[in-house]
């Protein structure tokens, strides 16, 4: 992959910055989580933005005019946000972001929302294979969860439930990630 990006790690976050990823978040949360009404996104922008203020690590993808076009937010080895401008999907901004978390940062688990089938398919693009399943949200709504992690060939293949699982999530529009 040609590098069409940067990254840059952000410690002690502002204000300023933590609305503009806010903002980055809505759109990205608009445009792919259409299972979520206005009340729903709403009500996620403070633990959003708490979220990013207090996230272990958090690194900025931009382009190369210096513009910030997507986040990714990596507490231990979980993946807890990763979210890009619309704008910018399917350009490589989020394959960029989730390399950068697994080479520099041991990146390895990430959870999904079942219902945003885009996300899901991206991820299991990238290699992460599905290891559980919640009913409920964090908020404990009635959005189920898909837990994934990022597995070796030698798992893959020594774990035959989670390969039958790849298989049978197959997705044949795995063609639309970037």
């Amino acid at each position: 992959m040609k590098k069409e990006y940067s990254i840059e790690r952000i410690g002690c976050r502002t204000d300023q910055e933590i609305e503009k990823l806010a903002e980055i978040w809505e759109a990205s949360v608009r445009a792919t989580h259409d299972f979520l009404g206005e009340e729903d996104i709403q009500g996620l922008v403070p633990e959003v933005k708490a979220g990013l203020k207090g996230v272990e690590q958090l690194m900025l993808a931009r382009n190369h005019l210096g513009t910030t076009v997507g986040f990714i937010g990596i507490d231990k080895q979980k993946i807890e946000m990763l979210f890009v401008e619309p704008n910018w999907f399917g350009k490589g901004a989020g394959s960029f972001l989730i390399c950068h978390a697994i080479e520099n940062c041991g990146a390895t688990a990430v959870d999904v929302n079942e219902q945003n089938q885009q996300a899901f398919g991206f991820y299991r693009h990238m290699g992460f294979l599905v290891i559980g399943r919640s009913e409920l949200d964090e908020q404990g709504n009635p959005f189920p969860i898909l837990h994934l992690k990022k597995m070796q060939i030698e798992e893959v293949v020594t774990d035959k439930k989670n390969y039958l699982n790849l298989l049978l999530l197959a997705d044949p529009q795995e063609d639309m990630i970037d």
